[in-house]
């Protein structure tokens, strides 16, 4: 598992910046109609001090409802004639996240974690984060993957622990080989893709063998190479999983990066999969040609320190 130190777990304040770009070719968009996620969730581990949104063209109407998941939902419309459409979203977050007690979890088997949530846990929650979705579907070939990682003999931390770890170490991280309907077999052929596609390989393990899990969308604190600055909008959204544990909690990991969650990660929303928590999408009416997206991101850790309490 990738090092990390007491200072991933310290308080911090961090801005993220966080603009999309759509642009059309040839011809207006006459109307657009857009839902997503224009502001982050407060969560235990982190507190929003402030959260501005920018959309041009001015929109006709937006309105905003707390979603089944308890996200932050927001609605658009846009009936200005235009060519281009930019949403920026800019918070501020404290953010404090408590190191993972492995121990504590060690002291049930993944087995006896099944068993002690489904007689315990809220049936709902239980049930939402448990069965099948549109882009976790479990099939055998995913089934025997996870019960390669997740013996239900194993202590509950070490296995979480080593699932993060096994999705790292078989899998490679390259962009533009998947998308947003690649299946879970698809990825296991593939071997290679995206923080999307091992977080969703993640949940699906995870369901496979009776543990609920839910997919997290955020961003990470990147840092750029030793002696280069740090590009402007050079940052990313990130995903990983969040799986539930007896006691009403849950432990978040990234097998993206080989680690549990830690200081450095900020959460925007949380759902099944990645369809629940798309950053924007929506219907346009135009007959354009084509369009092109751009995303700049930036993460930026602030002066002050985060204070949760």
């Amino acid at each position: 598992m990738s090092r990390q130190g007491p200072e991933d777990f310290t308080p911090r304040r961090y801005e993220v910046r966080h603009r999309t770009t759509y642009t059309y070719d040839g011809a207006d968009v006459t109307s657009c109609y857009e839902r997503g996620f224009l502001g982050p969730r407060p969560t235990p581990t982190q507190r929003v001090v402030s959260n501005d949104v920018r959309i041009s063209p001015e929109p006709d109407l937006v309105s905003e409802h707390i979603d089944h998941f308890g996200n932050r939902s927001s609605y658009v419309e846009v009936r200005t004639p235009h060519r281009v459409l930019e949403v920026t979203k800019t918070s501020v977050l404290d953010v404090d996240w408590p190191q993972v007690d492995l121990d504590a979890l060690d002291a049930r088997t993944v087995g006896e974690a099944v068993a002690e949530l489904a007689e315990d846990a809220d049936p709902v929650e239980h049930a939402t984060y448990s069965l099948p979705s549109r882009l976790v579907a479990v099939d055998d070939s995913v089934a025997d993957y996870a019960r390669s990682v997740l013996d239900p003999a194993a202590p509950l931390g070490q296995a979480i622990v080593g699932l993060t770890h096994t999705i790292f170490e078989d899998f490679t991280y390259a962009s533009g080989v998947t998308n947003v309907r690649t299946t879970l077999p698809e990825l296991l052929a593939l071997r290679q893709g995206v923080c999307q596609d091992f977080t969703h390989l993640a949940l699906g393990c995870l369901r496979a063998v009776g543990l609920p899990a839910r997919y997290v969308s955020g961003y990470l604190e990147t840092a750029p190479p030793p002696g280069k600055a740090k590009l402007e909008g050079s940052d990313a959204s990130h995903a990983w999983a969040s799986v539930m544990v007896p006691g009403g909690g849950w432990v978040d990991l990234d097998p993206t990066n080989d680690h549990l969650a830690d200081s450095r990660y900020v959460v925007t929303a949380w759902g099944r999969d990645f369809r629940d928590v798309s950053p924007l999408k929506g219907v346009v009416f135009t007959e354009s040609g084509g369009s092109s997206l751009d995303v700049a991101v930036d993460v930026t850790r602030l002066p002050s320190t985060g204070d949760l309490t």
